[in-house]
């Protein structure tokens, strides 16, 4: 952007009470970093960028000298806005560029990356992400909902949604501002679990909209004296968070690619892209599922068992169906609903994959097999197993087994990143089987 233009957006956000801008980029982990920048600096952070030191960001693998251990942010000034819910201040989003050019591990420059291949293409990725969400207080038993949310099917009730109205009606009204377009709010199947539902974007667009909305939550949780949170299976007894990515390509005419032109012989109203797309993502599914269900935690979602509202909508096999939500992929109005990721995932990554995914299936003409229309939790596992249903990694060391094994995940992303992320995550899993939980000394410390 010219001086000109940057000169026209201070003068705009100024006149709406900004004083300073929230320079924001996203880590590896999927958590939102960055710098406070006086408005009247603005230019600055678009060239040369707004430097931080790079070993001191997860993921990045930088040196502690020399010129590779500079990171610069630079301002995509498109993402530009004024953060309602933080009067006097804006937020813009920052590509990561070390020694002068894109940096090969910053997460968006990955999406970056996979965009530009689909664009060859003439196409473009649409993304609906459904984040679901905890809002807890800290109560006489320790982090709880509020004592109000208690029913034993309590998905859409109405009374806990309504007490909760203060928080939601802030977030929406910010949302909204900044251009997200919510449309539905409603209470989940746990206690003190909401989702909001806002409009979908291309791609790199809904991974920014998602840190932001993200961003605005914590603010307003804690302006509220709630707790906000994304942990992906916070209770052993109540249903997870999922972040649901609601899929579909545009062609350059945006016309839909993955809606058929003619008769679907599976009846689903797909075109034979759309089928090629979703058989990448369920051949590749146990390596998406390290970038897809990032934590230790994760995992404890994507288990099959019982919760106290008797139903689990987390998927456990690897399928797909007709409007199925048991299975890890459901056909719904001419998308793919990619239920896999949960809400502790880096959008950025999580999307890259899923398109890298999707790519080689549809280079590759693969092919994923009939839908399954049935409830998968109630098919015994000789039925399973007739029909060639495979499990998710069942914990995160297996899900970063298959992603190290990934030949091509690694070469869309990058042989660099897939050692990076391994070596951190992997020290996560060992770290966490080091630990020894309340559940294992209450059960052997007098046993034997």
């Amino acid at each position: 952007m010219s001086a000109a233009g940057i000169a026209q957006q201070q003068s705009e956000l100024a006149a709406l009470g900004v004083r300073f801008v929230f320079a924001q980029f996203t880590d590896i982990h999927g958590a939102a970093k960055g710098k406070l920048i006086p408005l009247a600096q603005l230019a600055d952070i678009v060239h040369p960028g707004a430097g931080f030191s790079g070993p001191s960001i997860w993921g990045t693998g930088l040196p502690r000298t020399g010129a590779r251990s500079e990171y610069y942010g630079r301002a995509d000034l498109g993402t530009l806005h004024a953060m309602p819910w933080l009067p006097g201040h804006a937020r813009v989003v920052l590509d990561g560029h070390v020694a002068g050019a894109p940096f090969e591990l910053c997460p968006r420059q990955m999406l970056r990356r996979q965009v530009e291949r689909l664009a060859a293409r003439g196409w473009t990725l649409n993304a609906g992400l459904e984040p679901e969400f905890f809002l807890l207080q800290k109560g006489a038993c320790g982090i709880e909902a509020e004592p109000g949310d208690r029913l034993e099917k309590p998905s859409y009730d109405s009374k806990s949604l309504l007490r909760r109205r203060g928080f939601l009606e802030k977030l929406a009204a910010s949302l909204d501002a900044c251009g997200l377009q919510v449309f539905q709010i409603d209470h989940e199947d746990a206690g003190g679990q909401f989702e909001v539902n806002y409009r979908y974007a291309d791609a790199l667009k809904a991974a920014d909209n998602f840190m932001l909305f993200k961003m605005a939550a914590h603010h307003i949780a804690e302006e509220e004296g709630l707790i906000f949170s994304m942990m992906p299976k916070p209770f052993a007894d109540r249903p997870g968070s999922g972040l649901h990515f609601h899929l579909s390509l545009d062609d350059a005419e945006g016309r839909p690619v993955f809606a058929s032109v003619g008769d679907d012989a599976r009846g689903l109203g797909l075109s034979p892209t759309a089928y090629h797309f979703m058989a990448g993502l369920l051949c590749h599914a146990p390596a998406l599922a390290a970038l897809c269900a990032p934590t230790v935690n994760s995992y404890k979602r994507l288990m099959c068992g019982a919760s106290l509202s008797g139903t689990s909508w987390a998927p456990a096999f690897i399928g797909y169906g007709d409007n199925n939500r048991t299975s890890v992929a459901r056909v719904v109005c001419r998308r793919i609903e990619w239920r896999l990721p949960d809400s502790a995932a880096n959008p950025y990554l999580a999307l890259a994959a899923v398109i890298a995914a999707g790519l080689d299936g549809v280079e590759r003409g693969l092919d994923p097999g009939a839908p399954l229309n049935h409830d998968l939790y109630d098919m015994t596992d000789a039925e399973r197993a007739a029909r060639g249903l495979a499990l998710l990694p069942q914990n995160l060391g297996a899900a970063l087994d298959a992603l190290c094994r990934d030949g091509v995940l690694a070469a869309a992303l990058g042989q660099t990143f897939v050692d990076e992320y391994a070596k951190l995550k992997n020290a996560e899993w060992i770290e966490y089987g080091q630990q020894v939980s309340a559940w294992e000394t209450a059960r052997y410390l007098e046993r034997f």
